[in-house]
């Protein structure tokens, strides 16, 4: 049994760097070996003015992506709490998040037009 699994798993790894070979390509261009960071050409002058929108953008994404990962726990002890105490520290949060969002609104931060 240990000797099949080990031979299927040589003709696995086999095949998919075959694979890999196979399906490269080779067309290689400055801009797809460059990196791309913030906002700009890497390649250009350093003393280039920084994209303030793509900021902007990257700083909402990392809100609503950390509020992602504290509402599932709100969901998680949601059976083994208090519905009154889960209500008001729940809604407490959201009224963060939503002070947050009008906030950004009114600064002016969620304009995607120039």
């Amino acid at each position: 049994m240990t000797l099949i699994s080990f031979i299927i798993f040589i003709i696995a790894s086999i095949v998919m760097m075959l694979a890999s070979i196979i399906s490269k390509k080779t067309f290689m261009d400055r801009e797809k070996s460059s990196p791309f960071e913030c906002g700009f050409d890497p390649k250009s002058s350093a003393r280039m003015p920084f994209s303030l929108q793509f900021f902007l953008i990257a700083v909402i994404f990392l809100i609503f992506d950390v509020e992602i990962t504290l509402l599932i726990p709100f969901i998680l002890i949601m059976k083994i709490s208090s519905i009154k105490i889960y209500m008001i520290s729940l809604m407490f949060f959201l009224l963060i998040l939503l002070l947050g969002l009008y906030h950004e609104w009114n600064q002016g931060a969620l304009k995607w037009s120039l």
